[in-house]
């Protein structure tokens, strides 16, 4: 059915491009209703605006946290247009019809992201609007609500097309989303409790989101996929600047998350850092005396996957790595930063996209993550465990070397990353060999050792990288057969969470191989 608009009540925070909109409703005969701030811009505009208290018969008060709370407002919106008794009881108390509500909300989500304080919070939390954007949507059969500036101008098309009218199915439209705007923002507020309470398990928990980008499929082509932004203010893919390149697909943005997230382990402060993912599990991972340095070393441990993968960097994109990576296709390269020369290097592969996220994701940061199942969901803390702070425990006769103790830290800080069972070899600071997603942990060892072996055949080299170096595992070996499996293939120390029945075997075992252990009492299981 279709309605006309004749009177519309606008009061909105954001007042982009409301002058103008309100200009063009003007044109079109709509009388204009409106409240504080924008009343004032409106009428500054040259438009001829009533005040919200010409229909309440109260000013505004309490410093504006009461002005549209009243049944001159309200019964406005809610009345139903064909229901006589709405209509007498509207002729009885001198409500008039409101037929388009436009509002949109305090800033409550961006006021928590630049890290106001409590009262600056609650203050920001919008009541009035929500409020009248139920109503309206509520009454869409008769109301039109619009809580989005991209609906300005469709608005405007709708009532040409239709002498200043909208039909229902415009109407209904607009009506879900304003539902899912007002749910989406008493998400943020709930949420934001339960993180200033520290409640770790709200026996009410929401998700919100931002819809940033309609996907052509998902993880395959028969399934759809879009990608939410939900305002979590950690550098990252979500906060990424595009540079080049095109659009970014539900495989690419899951692979280069898991790529940032990585490399950040390794604080730039410390030294260059390079992390090549595909299909979210590292396939080479390395620190370097340089950028360039890294990526070959982190190339080197399995060049056969790198190609077509993902490539992050800890510290800005230079032209000496830029150089390299454009040799082999790579489908993201993300970095904090990236000097011109390397953007101008990337720029050749025009295929290629660069992101940056200008700033690194806090490894250690708190959050949660969270899982769908059927008929629910699992939600966690963000595993943001940190080897240097872990009480690591030497088990064996043999101490490890600086190096070993050194190169095992790095191998922990990698195993976080790779999905379980993990097994991951490193030496002189890079991987050299790396098993995931297996069943058995015995097979992660052997396939990490595969892998190296075939790596060295193609740079060429006498012997796998395996030999001397140390072997991170992320949960404990349930028997000695797995440790043995990566001494054979050349591993000198191990560092494992330990915990198994079977510890006391798994140490005598170390032991006999000359082997040095250490326990880290921490499990790093990524499924």
């Amino acid at each position: 059915m279709l309605r006309p608009i004749q009177r519309a009540l606008i009061s909105v925070s954001d007042k982009t491009g409301i002058a103008a909109f309100a200009q063009e409703l003007s044109k079109r005969g709509v009388e204009l209703v409106s409240t504080g701030g924008t009343s004032k811009l409106l009428k500054e505009a040259g438009l001829d605006v009533k005040d919200v208290a010409d229909l309440t018969g109260f000013p505004e008060m309490m410093d504006g946290r009461v002005k549209t709370l009243h049944p001159g407002v309200h019964g406005g919106l809610l009345a139903k247009r064909d229901n006589e008794a709405h209509t007498k009881a509207q002729l009885e108390h001198g409500i008039a019809n409101i037929d388009l509500l436009v509002v949109n909300l305090y800033p409550f989500e961006e006021t928590i992201a630049k890290g106001a304080d409590y009262d600056s919070a609650i203050e920001n939390i919008d009541i009035g609007g929500p409020a009248m954007i139920r109503a309206a949507a509520k009454n869409h059969d008769g109301v039109c609500v619009v809580v989005d500036a991209d609906d300005y101008q469709p608005l405007l098309d709708e009532m040409s097309a239709n002498e200043g009218q909208t039909s229902l199915t415009f109407r209904t439209k607009l009506a879900a989303k304003a539902y899912a705007r007002t749910a989406n923002y008493d998400a943020a507020i709930s949420n934001w409790f339960a993180k200033e309470l520290e409640i770790e398990a709200p026996k009410w928990v929401s998700f919100s989101g931002e819809l940033a980008q309609t996907m052509r499929y998902g993880e395959n082509p028969h399934q759809q996929a879009s990608f939410y932004k939900t305002g979590d203010q950690r550098p990252g893919v979500a906060s990424a600047e595009q540079v080049q390149g095109k659009e970014l697909s539900y495989n690419n943005l899951n692979d280069t998350d898991a790529a940032i997230e990585l490399v950040a382990e390794f604080a730039p402060a410390n030294g260059p850092a390079v992390a090549i993912i595909k299909h979210a599990n590292p396939c080479g991972v390395a620190l370097g005396s340089s950028l360039k340095d890294a990526y070959l070393k982190a190339l080197q441990c399995d060049p056969v996957s790198a190609f077509g993968g993902i490539i992050a960097l800890n510290q800005p994109l230079d032209e000496a790595v830029a150089e390299e990576i454009t040799k082999i296709f790579t489908e993201v390269v993300v970095a904090p930063e990236a000097s011109e020369g390397a953007k101008a290097l990337l720029a050749k592969k025009k295929n290629v996209r660069l992101l940056l996220t200008h700033g690194l994701p806090d490894p250690h940061s708190a959050g949660f993550t969270a899982k769908m199942l059927s008929g629910g969901f699992l939600a966690q803390a963000r595993d943001n465990g940190c080897v240097e702070q872990l009480d690591l425990k030497v088990v064996t006769k043999r101490q490890p070397t600086d190096q070993e103790m050194s190169d095992m830290k790095v191998a922990f800080k990698i195993c976080k990353h790779v999905k379980s069972n993990a097994i991951i070899y490193v030496k002189d600071g890079a991987s050299v060999g790396i098993g995931a997603g297996q069943m058995s942990r015995i097979d992660s060892a052997r396939i990490a050792a595969w892998k190296a072996q075939e790596a060295a055949k193609e740079a060429g080299l006498a012997e796998p990288l395996t030999k001397g170096c140390v072997v991170a595992s992320d949960a404990f070996f349930p028997f000695a057969d797995g440790l043995l499996e990566a001494a054979k293939a050349g591993a000198t120390a191990v560092i494992q969470p330990g915990g198994s029945m079977r510890d006391d075997e798994v140490i005598e075992a170390a032991d006999e191989a000359g082997l040095a252990m250490v326990m880290t009492g921490m499990r790093h299981f990524r499924h």
